[in-house]
Protein backbone atom coordinates (compact mmCIF):
# COMPACT_ATOMS: atom_id res chain seq x y z
CA UNK A 1 0.00 0.00 0.00
CA UNK A 2 0.89 3.70 -0.95
CA UNK A 3 1.42 5.97 2.04
CA UNK A 4 0.72 9.31 0.44
CA UNK A 5 0.94 13.05 2.00
CA UNK A 6 -1.31 15.25 0.37
CA UNK A 7 0.02 18.66 0.54
CA UNK A 8 -1.71 21.63 -0.03
CA UNK A 9 -0.69 25.57 -0.47
CA UNK A 10 -2.10 28.50 0.53
CA UNK A 11 -5.16 27.19 2.15
CA UNK A 12 -5.97 27.21 6.00
CA UNK A 13 -5.49 23.82 7.65
CA UNK A 14 -7.88 21.21 6.79
CA UNK A 15 -9.43 20.67 10.46
CA UNK A 16 -11.95 18.03 8.70
CA UNK A 17 -11.71 14.99 11.42
CA UNK A 18 -10.03 16.39 13.95
CA UNK A 19 -13.37 16.77 16.21
CA UNK A 20 -13.49 12.54 15.70
CA UNK A 21 -9.77 12.90 16.37
CA UNK A 22 -9.84 14.34 19.41
CA UNK A 23 -13.40 12.15 20.66
CA UNK A 24 -10.75 8.86 19.89
CA UNK A 25 -8.28 10.15 22.15
CA UNK A 26 -10.79 11.31 25.28
CA UNK A 27 -11.72 7.37 24.57
CA UNK A 28 -8.66 5.98 24.50
CA UNK A 29 -9.24 4.51 21.29
CA UNK A 30 -5.97 4.33 18.78
CA UNK A 31 -5.53 7.16 16.57
CA UNK A 32 -2.74 6.93 13.42
CA UNK A 33 -0.25 9.49 14.67
CA UNK A 34 0.83 10.27 11.25
CA UNK A 35 -0.67 13.02 9.45
CA UNK A 36 -2.06 12.31 6.12
CA UNK A 37 -2.39 16.43 4.89
CA UNK A 38 -0.12 18.92 5.39
CA UNK A 39 -1.09 22.72 4.75
CA UNK A 40 1.56 25.22 3.62
CA UNK A 41 0.86 28.87 4.55
CA UNK A 42 2.58 30.84 1.60
CA UNK A 43 4.72 29.84 -1.63
CA UNK A 44 7.96 31.16 0.13
CA UNK A 45 7.48 28.88 2.50
CA UNK A 46 6.94 26.36 0.12
CA UNK A 47 9.92 26.66 -1.57
CA UNK A 48 12.27 26.97 1.96
CA UNK A 49 10.72 23.41 2.49
CA UNK A 50 10.94 21.86 -0.99
CA UNK A 51 14.64 23.33 -1.59
CA UNK A 52 17.04 21.14 -3.54
CA UNK A 53 18.88 20.38 -0.08
CA UNK A 54 16.27 19.33 1.61
CA UNK A 55 14.70 16.64 -1.21
CA UNK A 56 18.37 15.52 -1.07
CA UNK A 57 18.01 14.69 2.76
CA UNK A 58 14.72 13.12 1.71
CA UNK A 59 15.73 11.11 -1.07
CA UNK A 60 18.88 9.97 1.04
CA UNK A 61 16.21 9.08 4.05
CA UNK A 62 14.87 6.70 1.75
CA UNK A 63 17.68 5.24 0.28
CA UNK A 64 19.90 4.92 2.59
CA UNK A 65 17.50 4.54 6.12
CA UNK A 66 20.29 6.33 8.05
CA UNK A 67 21.19 5.34 11.47
CA UNK A 68 21.90 9.41 12.65
CA UNK A 69 21.57 12.82 11.59
CA UNK A 70 25.62 12.42 11.31
CA UNK A 71 25.90 9.23 8.88
CA UNK A 72 23.07 11.26 6.97
CA UNK A 73 25.55 14.40 6.63
CA UNK A 74 28.22 11.98 5.57
CA UNK A 75 25.89 10.44 3.16
CA UNK A 76 24.70 14.14 1.20
CA UNK A 77 28.80 15.41 2.03
CA UNK A 78 27.71 18.50 4.07
CA UNK A 79 28.26 19.63 7.48
CA UNK A 80 26.57 17.96 10.53
CA UNK A 81 25.24 21.35 11.88
CA UNK A 82 24.25 22.74 8.47
CA UNK A 83 22.30 19.10 7.86
CA UNK A 84 20.73 19.13 11.59
CA UNK A 85 19.07 22.61 11.08
CA UNK A 86 17.68 21.35 7.62
CA UNK A 87 16.39 17.84 9.59
CA UNK A 88 15.26 19.77 12.27
CA UNK A 89 12.77 21.78 9.61
CA UNK A 90 11.46 18.72 7.73
CA UNK A 91 10.60 17.42 11.36
CA UNK A 92 9.12 20.44 12.48
CA UNK A 93 6.70 20.16 9.18
CA UNK A 94 6.01 16.62 9.91
CA UNK A 95 7.83 15.18 6.75
CA UNK A 96 10.11 13.47 8.75
CA UNK A 97 10.52 11.86 12.25
CA UNK A 98 13.35 11.43 14.33
CA UNK A 99 13.20 8.68 16.78
CA UNK A 100 15.53 8.52 19.51
CA UNK A 101 18.51 5.51 18.47
CA UNK A 102 20.97 5.65 21.97
CA UNK A 103 22.43 8.95 21.91
CA UNK A 104 22.15 9.95 17.97
CA UNK A 105 18.60 10.79 16.27
CA UNK A 106 17.43 8.97 13.67
CA UNK A 107 15.95 10.32 10.60
CA UNK A 108 12.89 8.34 9.34
CA UNK A 109 10.58 9.25 6.48
CA UNK A 110 6.94 7.25 7.01
CA UNK A 111 5.01 7.93 3.50
CA UNK A 112 6.35 7.00 0.07
CA UNK A 113 5.36 9.79 -1.69
CA UNK A 114 4.03 13.63 -1.72
CA UNK A 115 0.61 14.39 -3.87
CA UNK A 116 0.37 18.70 -4.53
CA UNK A 117 -2.92 20.24 -4.43
CA UNK A 118 -4.11 24.23 -3.97
CA UNK A 119 -5.17 26.95 -6.16
CA UNK A 120 -2.31 29.13 -6.74
CA UNK A 121 -3.32 32.49 -7.86
CA UNK A 122 -1.02 35.19 -9.61
CA UNK A 123 -2.25 37.74 -7.81
CA UNK A 124 -2.11 38.61 -4.47
CA UNK A 125 0.80 35.91 -4.19
CA UNK A 126 1.67 35.71 -0.40
CA UNK A 127 5.63 35.03 -1.18
CA UNK A 128 7.25 36.78 2.15
CA UNK A 129 9.34 38.38 -0.58
CA UNK A 130 11.06 41.76 0.23
CA UNK A 131 11.56 42.19 -3.63
CA UNK A 132 9.16 44.56 -5.39
CA UNK A 133 5.83 43.58 -6.70
CA UNK A 134 4.69 45.44 -9.81
CA UNK A 135 1.64 47.22 -10.43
Amino acid sequence: MTRTLHITIGTRPDRNGLEDTLGAIDEDEDVDPKPSRLSIESLATFGRIFRPTNLELLEAIVEHNPSSIRELARLVERHPPEVTENVHELADYGLIELEDNGRAKRPTVWYDEFEFSGDVPIRGLDTDSDAPVAP
